[in-house]
């Protein structure tokens, strides 16, 4: 077989598996405008960098549409298909204005002029152009929500008027079909991990409410699914709590009819509307695995969807009444399928080698069955270097899906085990509440329990054990090799919390609520809950050799905190690294993503007893 141009390009034949995984092309699961499906919106990776890209599916013409150098993810397209509306912040900081630019290409221009930099809280963008809502977080105002009333031919209008404010966190929901109605998600109770939901009129007036309390105290969760996609239609998609994990049901905000769903299903279940409005596409995660339902609203049908073994990350209904989904497992590098057959998105170029399956390991923990997920090379067999690769979050979950990192480390003779620690998603409610004021130390009791089992199964060498995570993960690993210094041999620990206490006040507002509600309270409040759990209490302890990336620019575990750990290291004298990049949480550069992960695999080689795998 003859070599590609793309081969030839970038050597790909003589190019590690573990590079080619990154540098591969990938997309994005298209998002399709409303009344124009025709034309498409897609993130890819295909100029080396992370950008958006415009789809014009009856031509076939694509044509990339953002261009800066720490890439763009953030972007949506107008319901008429005519602009294409992007975040545009400030190399990586989040903060930042939003610009839009027609679909078919010109100059991008200020979408809401008179709108300040703010962080972002959301977006609803009504039919034909007529209403704007936007949703706006500043560390001076809190959460805002703004309207801005335009003509149907895409003119910019009234000057944005403020409907929403409120110190604690919210964001916009939706906009209904027909414009009238904006659901708004707010923490206004100070529970950041369980919202509830106000409906308001584009003036601002209230319409409707809802939540989930006992005693005042919001209890479980509520989030806005989306608003029926029919004129007048006022039942909104929500999901909720109230059996223990997420489910779908239906609020009439205009009656306060509530309309239970009933699916059976033993995982949590997001949903999303058909677009004629008759049915709902539901998405079901159960064990670290995802399927696709839909639920006939008039025979109360529930139809499976055929898909490979693995996970879905995403699915949408298009109007033909097909379904595109991103698929992938631990195996299978991520593809855009399509129910009526094929890929919807193929990018040219070298592909993705495969990495290898995933193997479930159940393991009983202080809180309860623990599940991690184990891979390693084909045909090894233990005790192998083992990564213990920490997701982040904490409301979050690892799943049977690609993941190019803990692939590259398997290619380089590491097992990986990726562990759902109480706190992670997609085990019920209390799973993911547990971790609520012994922040972090909870975590890591379940992640030791795993540990445990991995050694005394003969998987890993109790002497070559490297704790790894990037953003909650790094912030493990920090404390992990402060408070359990001595069954780690080595910590790699990507843009971490290090300094709990510095990090709440330099970080985004909306993440000192969330602190807020882990820890119940601020720094000054309960300084001693902060104290237990900051890595920084603990610095003198470690023992491993410590290796920190951080971005300069990272509103989230911002730069100050990090350097206040690496001091404590240096003035004692420890072994540790520390790489620091010109962006926020994390790069959209592929050449940099490949960098950050060649160096991490350098340190734990160097540092490894016997030099790694």
């Amino acid at each position: 077989m003859s070599e590609t141009g793309a081969e030839k390009a970038t050597g790909s034949k003589s190019m590690p598996d573990w590079e080619k995984r990154f540098r591969a092309p990938r997309v994005s699961l298209p998002d399709w405008a409303e009344d124009a499906p025709q034309r498409s919106l897609f993130v890819s990776n295909a100029t080396g960098t992370y950008e958006l890209y415009a789809w014009d599916r009856t031509t076939g013409a694509q044509r990339q549409v953002t261009d800066r150098p720490n890439g763009t993810t953030d972007g949506v397209l107008s319901p008429d298909g005519e602009w294409i509306w992007w975040f545009n912040d400030k190399d990586g900081d989040e903060f930042g204005v939003w610009l839009r630019q027609p679909f078919a290409g010109g100059p991008d221009e200020p979408a809401v002029p008179g709108l300040e930099g703010s962080y972002p809280a959301g977006l609803a963008l009504g039919r034909d152009g007529r209403t704007v809502v936007v949703g706006r977080s500043t560390d001076e105002d809190g959460s805002t929500i703004h309207v801005v009333g335009q003509d149907g031919a895409g003119g910019r209008g009234a000057e944005p008027v403020e409907v929403y404010r409120h110190r604690e966190s919210a964001g916009v929901g939706d906009l209904s079909h027909d414009g009238t109605l904006i659901a708004v998600e707010h923490t206004e109770h100070g529970d950041a991990m369980h919202s509830a939901l106000r409906v308001i009129r584009p003036d601002g007036s209230t319409v409707a409410e809802l939540d989930d309390t006992e005693g005042g105290t919001v209890e479980l969760g509520l989030e806005v699914l989306g608003f029926a996609p029919v004129d007048g239609d006022t039942r909104l998609l929500v999901g909720h709590q109230r059996r223990g994990r997420w489910e779908p049901m239906l609020w009439d905000v205009a009656t306060g009819e509530e309309s239970d769903l009933v699916l059976g299903l033993p995982g949590d279940v997001s949903a999303e509307w058909y677009p004629d409005g008759s049915a709902l596409l539901i998405a079901h995660g159960f064990e670290a695995r995802g399927e696709l339902f839909r639920y006939d609203l008039a025979s109360r049908e529930l139809v499976r969807i055929e898909t490979p073994a693995g996970s879905v990350s995403g699915a949408t209904a298009r109007p033909d009444g097909s379904v595109e989904y991103m698929w992938s497992s631990a195996a299978e590098p991520p593809v855009v399928r399509s129910t009526s057959g094929g890929v919807v998105l193929d990018p040219p170029g070298m592909q993705a080698p495969r990495s290898v399956p995933v193997e479930d390991v159940w393991v009983e923990g202080p809180g309860g069955r623990i599940h991690a997920l184990v891979q390693k090379p084909a045909g090894a067999s233990g005790p192998l270097p083992t990564v213990f690769e920490v997701h982040g979050g904490p409301t979050w979950h690892d799943s049977d899906s690609f993941a190019a990192g803990p692939a590259a480390w398997v290619d380089h003779g590491y097992a990986v085990v990726r562990v759902n620690y109480r706190g992670s998603t997609g085990y019920g409610r209390e799973w993911t509440d547990a971790l609520k004021h012994r922040v972090g130390l909870i975590e890591l009791e379940d992640i030791a329990a795993v540990r445990e089992w991995a050694v005394a199964s003969g998987l890993a060498d109790p002497d070559r054990l490297v704790l790894a995570g990037g953003s909650w993960g790094g912030y493990l690993t920090l404390l992990g090799l402060g408070t359990q210094p001595e069954a780690w041999a080595v910590g790699l620990a990507a843009v971490p919390v290090a300094d709990y206490v510095t990090a709440y006040h330099d970080e985004m507002e909306a993440l000192k609520a969330m602190d807020r509600t882990l820890l119940g309270g601020t720094p000054e409040e309960v300084p001693e809950r902060f104290a237990a759990s900051s890595p920084l209490t603990y610095v003198d302890q470690v023992k491993a050799p410590v290796y920190i990336s951080a971005g300069v620019n990272d509103p989230r575990c911002p730069i100050r905190q990090i350097d206040n750990y690496v001091d404590r290291l240096v003035a004692r004298g420890a072994v540790h690294e520390v790489y620091r990049y010109d962006a926020g949480h994390g790069s959209l550069v592929v050449d940099e993503r490949i960098k950050q992960v060649a160096l991490e695999l350098d340190f734990a080689a160097r540092h490894l007893a016997g030099g790694g795998a």
